[in-house]
């Protein structure tokens, strides 16, 4: 009877582990990309209309980006499909030419079509080297439009860089467990 107990006791952890799968990084990074939304929405920057209409998107609450000639960038963030949490990404950038400082950002990208939302979630989706992101600001209308079936945002956190592009970008995706 004990043995049946500890079994029964241990099969419902396992499952209540497995319903609520995510790790403590990616939770805090969901959190993050909840807060980062959230500032977005507040600043009337017609960004609303993106997060509405668009297929999907993904927030990259904190992308560190740094360099001396050679330089990079790393973060990590939700994937969402017609506003519902569908994964997690992260995103690697290395880049070699005339660039100094480092700096923090918010990275939101949009996706048009369906299409182009599965294209990021096949895993082979990465900006070509000429892609630039929108820099916000606080109280600034925003006319972007998408291209190529893409809108890119970013949002100034701190520090200072003297190179603002996306170019180079490449994501991975991973889905949420069910």
């Amino acid at each position: 009877m004990k043995i049946l107990k500890s079994i029964t006791f241990a099969t419902l952890l396992f499952l209540a582990v497995g319903v609520n799968a995510q790790s403590t990084k990616d939770q805090k990074i969901i959190k993050d990309s909840e807060k980062a939304k959230e500032k977005l929405m507040t600043m009337e920057v017609g960004l609303d209309q993106f997060f509405t209409n668009s297929a999907g998107y993904v927030i990259f609450p904190n992308v560190g980006k740094g360099g001396f000639i050679i330089g990079g960038a790393s973060g990590n963030g939700v994937v969402y499909e017609n506003g519902t949490m569908v994964g997690m990404a992260d995103l690697k950038k290395l880049s070699v030419g005339l660039q100094a400082g480092g700096q923090a950002i918010t990275e939101v990208i949009f996706f048009e079509t369906a299409d182009d939302l599965a294209e990021f979630k096949d895993g082979d989706f990465e900006f070509s080297a000429e892609a630039s992101a929108v820099a916000l600001k606080s109280g600034v209308s925003v006319n972007a439009k998408y291209r190529d079936g893409v809108a890119v945002f970013a949002l100034p956190k701190a520090g200072l860089m003297a190179v603002a592009s996306v170019g180079g970008q490449k994501f991975d995706y991973k889905p949420m467990m069910k």
